[in-house]
């Protein structure tokens, strides 16, 4: 993995960050939407809608991703909508397509998304994009997901999309014109940190759009490796909402992407293989001759 100086500067030019300095605008861009927070939650696997409530809040995420094909947003008008305690006047709703595993499929699911949040006058075309290759590993099925892609783009919409941690399959949805890749750091819920920094470091410094570690984060340090490694963000819902203390995590992670993001615009120390350096002065040492 390379940490080198030529890369941070390449990649701090490419967000605008100005290299060894904390001040500044460092907001999180995507398409046409602009974010202070780099941290996206997902809303399943609550006990409720108030916990889901609580650990939002708790993160300081300011986008919030619902699977349309589980979660009512307004679809049932009989039973509580999600909407009622994340209202959109304060978060970006970002619908997904989680349970898709076609193409024609995630493109109906994110056209219906787009009438139910359209109710305010504005066009809702942020979407999360996600079809699945099958219901064991949830690994995305890429030719369905590029084909699903392409049309999206034509429709108007503006494309996040889960993929697999392939620099080409990332490189070709960034041409086709998505807003920002998300591979995976490992199987969706699975916990396991990221297995292959290695790929995602070849996506993340060849990308012109943000790069979101998506599934497969488990605790806080999962969050900071992915954005000490210059990825934009990270999206996560299992590791906040299995853990023993929802709310209490979603603040842990809140403050992991923070110090992540913070670690990478300082540009970490060259790693020297055998190669010891003191951190105190050699020179002027009581008791020495010099």
């Amino acid at each position: 993995m390379r940490y080198d100086n030529e890369v941070f500067r390449e990649m701090a030019e490419r967000e605008g960050v100005v290299a060894g300095s904390a001040a500044g605008d460092d907001a999180f861009v995507v398409g046409s939407h602009r974010f202070e927070s780099r941290l996206l939650l997902g809303t399943g696997k609550y006990r409720d809608f108030e916990q889901t409530r609580d650990a939002v809040e708790a993160s300081g995420s300011q986008i919030v991703t619902v699977a349309i094909r589980r979660t009512n947003i307004g679809q049932d008008a009989n039973a509580p909508s999600l909407l009622d305690v994340l209202p959109p006047s304060r978060f970006t709703i970002l619908p997904n397509t989680a349970g898709c595993y076609t193409a024609d499929d995630a493109v109906r699911t994110l056209r219906l998304a787009r009438e139910l949040l359209s109710y305010d006058e504005v066009d809702h075309t942020l979407v999360k994009l996600e079809v699945l290759g099958d219901p064991h590993t949830l690994y995305p099925n890429m030719p369905e997901t590029l084909k699903a892609a392409e049309t999206l783009v034509a429709e108007g919409f503006e494309v996040m999309v889960y993929c697999s941690d392939d620099p080409i399959q990332a490189r070709i949805l960034e041409t086709i014109g998505c807003v920002a890749v998300m591979p995976l750091a490992s199987l969706i819920g699975s916990g396991m940190g990221i297995l292959n920094p290695w790929n995602l470091q070849l996506i993340v410094e060849k990308a012109t759009v943000p790069v979101v570690v998506d599934a497969g984060v488990g605790t806080a340090s999962d969050a900071a490796i992915g954005m000490e490694m210059g990825c934009a963000g990270v999206l996560m819902n299992t590791a906040v909402a299995a853990a023993r203390d929802p709310v209490l995590m979603a603040a842990a992670m809140k403050r992991g992407v923070e110090a992540g993001r913070m670690a990478w615009r300082a540009g970490r120390m060259q790693k020297k293989l055998y190669s010891a350096s003191p951190s105190s002065p050699t020179t002027g040492v009581i008791g020495s001759a010099a």
